[in-house]
């Protein structure tokens, strides 16, 4: 069947997790006559990082000053928060915890509070044991950084009301669900754009791919530096019992050796506290299951240098988040450090997402958001947390670039 074979959009959108959807948005806000498609494989938005992530309205605390993450995670949080206050997303500006529980993590914690100060991250303050216990009466802390302004939020549903305030502006614009992305064959001022039920017509073509951008990036001939290589993290949920525990947030201070965050304590949203993620290397891109396996999936990961790079030097910290995934007393003593009173019984299987990582030939993590433009394409090539509170911030990147190299007119 073909598809709409007598429209020719404007802009071809192809990924409808947070960040396509707000760069929906905000490219028909800014455009309100341009004919813009969303192309999404899966029958819901949001189906992958974005509904699989741990529903943090993060702060900037932890990214590099004058980053694009440190930029637009402050930049964006804030439109992210009057965005869910106009259009009744829920969400809650509750804070978080940073907590210090050894004398060692001190060096690290100051570094992490000057960071936030560089980055305008407003209303951080130092405190000490008695003050963590203040705010989180079970916690056990030597040091922490209270951060006011870090939320919670309902990502889903600000991924949906994105998609559907910018159809409301325009018509003729259409998100079309079960789609998925086959090939593109460009023409001198147009594109094809061919997908597993029929075909469209269009004149520009955004690529936000997540878990898989650079697959994306080969089929548009891209040449791309870099592999992206899943991990899976696994919550367990805090039982009836337990969940008095843990008021809002508690991070731990993240480990300067290790890329990710270590597993924290987070009041969903919609009711109950999450614990964790861990991170494992995933044998399927899109895999939520300890078990989940895709030959492609592992073979394109493990045939890539920059992946046994990284093995070679993280190995002893992913033995150890392997030995955690299989083991729930394990999970347990990790978690016990910011809590020390949680029991088995508190905790509960939870669900699992996957993080997309972009890793370089070196193995080392590409930790920036990476954005690059070709022809009349633009590819997000990685954009991993804080990308789902930044989202607004880099749709607006995006439309700024699209704008430029497209000649976009209203």
């Amino acid at each position: 069947m073909t598809l709409d074979t007598n429209q020719i959009y404007d802009v071809t959108i192809v990924g409808g997790g947070i960040v396509g959807a707000a760069t929906l948005y905000k490219l028909q806000n800014k455009f309100p006559n341009l004919k813009i498609l969303l192309l999404e494989k899966e029958e819901v938005l949001a189906g992958h990082q974005t509904g699989h992530n741990s529903g943090v309205i993060h702060s900037g605390l932890y990214y590099k000053p004058g980053s694009k993450k440190a930029i637009n995670c402050v930049k964006g949080r804030h439109e992210l928060v009057q965005f869910s206050k106009d259009y009744k997303v829920n969400h809650d500006v509750c804070g978080k915890v940073v907590v210090a529980t050894d004398k060692s993590e001190l060096p690290f914690l100051d570094k992490i509070f000057n960071n936030g100060i560089a980055n305008n991250t407003e209303g951080i303050e130092k405190i000490d044991g008695n003050q963590v216990k203040d705010i989180e009466p079970y916690c056990e802390g030597i040091a922490g950084i209270w951060v006011p302004c870090t939320g919670i939020i309902d990502f889903v549903g600000a991924t949906n009301r994105f998609a559907e305030v910018a159809i409301g502006k325009q018509p003729n614009s259409k998100v079309s669900l079960g789609e998925e992305f086959r090939s593109i064959v460009h023409h001198d001022d147009q594109a094809t754009i061919k997908t597993n039920r029929g075909q469209h017509e269009t004149k520009h073509v955004i690529f936000c791919g997540g878990l898989q951008s650079d697959r994306l990036a080969k089929k548009d001939n891209v040449d791309i530096d870099l592999k992206i290589v899943g991990f899976r993290g696994d919550y367990y949920d805090l039982s009836e019992q337990g969940m008095h525990k843990v008021k809002n947030l508690i991070y731990p201070v993240p480990n300067p050796a290790f890329p990710f965050l270590g597993v924290h304590f987070t009041r969903m949203v919609n009711g109950g506290v999450e614990c964790g993620p861990n991170a494992v290397f995933t044998f399927k891109r899109e895999g939520y299951k300890k078990t989940d396996f895709d030959l492609a999936d592992t073979a394109d990961a493990l045939s890539y240098g920059g992946t046994w790079k990284l093995f070679a030097k993280h190995w002893k910290f992913g033995l150890d988040e392997y030995r955690r995934a299989f083991s729930k007393p394990l999970f347990l003593k990790t978690l016990q450090k910011l809590i020390p009173s949680l029991k088995m019984e508190d905790l509960q299987p939870g669900r699992a997402g996957v993080r997309a990582m972009a890793l370089g030939q070196d193995g080392e993590m590409i930790e920036d958001f990476k954005i690059e433009f070709k022809d009349n394409c633009i590819h997000v090539l990685n954009a991993p947390s804080p990308a789902a509170t930044a989202c607004l911030a880099i749709g607006e990147d995006i439309t700024e670039m699209a704008e430029k190299q497209f000649g976009l007119k209203n």
